[in-house]
């Protein structure tokens, strides 16, 4: 796909706001994506829950610069502190994006930022805070050109926020995003996520996730690093077959609430997510003795109780607990009861499928 639509016209009004903020939520894949090619061009499609509560609230502060220069001009607040440690990868980001926000060397940037969720928790928060960001560069390019269509703004600011996360460009809509060109779902790209156009069951209509954090320690291996390590992996072509036949069949299991059929496909991949980090050439482990205890006490539970309660996993060790909104009571005493021991501090947070990100 061409990115040309993504290159600016010329902007028709003067920007005189000074600030502007957005609220944008994390999400979970149901299926994965593992391994790229380009400037964050996936491999194979993939299709996301959207969180709720787990979101990054960005303020965007900007003043025209007096003497533009090659470099951009940045600073990063984090809960009120300066965080100089982040502003490479945002430079890094700026550099990607340039071309389709061209005004972005014309400013000098205060980016104000916190998350809803603890720090350092093992909740991916790049997904949510580029999408953040991107939303509120966004903002500035619409008062520029006022023209511009509400379709138009979502499409490139997840393009936009593809450019510096990946995941980024399915937090901005809701509560289901698919990123990666699949024939069967209509208007499915590489280039940004799209809302999920197909019907829905009733059964997953406020869907439950309850975050299980076992490892709030840094990963031995970042998640670019183990995308990189798909570009000669063994089982690569089989696996992006797969992905796209998994999507293929949870279109299905989607329309029909078929709840046993959700559980099977989401556990498989997430188990293969990890299959592939264990057969990679370097190998890696992201999952703790933690993480597989949780694993069997939810297949037990599911057993005993039939509550179609599953989980799923990222590029870590912390567990995702979905199920139905009917079954929450219960599901959240099975958590704080039986569950919580595994988790590091006893800690956990509930949150639930959301809409995706809003203006402040």
């Amino acid at each position: 796909m061409t990115t040309t639509k993504f290159h600016p016209e010329v902007y028709t009004q003067a920007l005189t706001s000074k600030s502007v903020s957005y609220a944008s939520p994390s999400n979970i894949a149901l299926i994965k994506y593992w391994g790229k090619h380009g400037v964050q061009i996936p491999k194979n499609p993939s299709i996301s829950f959207t969180l709720d509560t787990c979101k990054t609230t960005t303020k965007l502060s900007y003043i025209k610069r007096e003497e533009i220069n090659d470099e951009y001009e940045l600073k990063v607040i984090l809960d009120g502190k300066h965080k100089p440690g982040f502003e490479p990868k945002i430079h890094q980001f700026f550099g990607r994006i340039e071309s389709y926000l061209t005004f972005v060397k014309d400013y000098a940037f205060t980016i104000e930022t916190s998350n809803s969720f603890p720090h350092s928790s093992g909740i991916a928060s790049s997904a949510s805070g580029l999408s953040a960001l991107a939303l509120c560069l966004m903002e500035m390019e619409r008062e520029m050109q006022p023209e511009m269509t509400f379709k138009h703004f979502n499409q490139k600011a997840s393009f936009i926020a593809r450019l510096g996360s990946g995941s980024g460009c399915r937090s901005l809509e809701g509560p289901l995003v698919v990123w990666g060109e699949h024939a069967e779902i209509k208007g499915s790209s590489d280039m940004y996520g799209v809302q999920y156009p197909y019907e829905v069951h009733p059964v997953f209509d406020n869907y439950q996730d309850a975050i299980l954090l076992v490892d709030k320690g840094e990963k031995p291996v970042s998640s670019t690093v183990g995308h990189n390590l798909m570009h000669n992996h063994a089982y690569a072509a089989s696996r992006f077959e797969q992905a796209v036949v998994n999507l293929s069949s949870l279109i299905s299991i989607l329309e029909t609430g078929d709840l046993d059929a959700f559980v099977r496909l989401v556990e498989s991949e997430a188990l293969t997510l990890h299959a592939m980090m264990l057969t990679s050439n370097p190998y890696f482990i992201l999952m703790k003795p933690n993480t597989l205890q949780i694993i069997d006490e939810i297949w037990e539970y599911r057993r005993e109780t039939g509550i179609p309660v599953c989980f799923t996993l990222d590029a870590g060790a912390n567990v995702h607990v979905l199920f139905p909104d009917k079954d929450k009571e219960q599901v959240h005493e099975f958590i704080k009861n039986d569950l919580s021991k595994y988790c590091q501090d006893n800690r956990y947070i509930f949150d639930s499928v959301g809409s995706g990100a809003i203006k402040l």
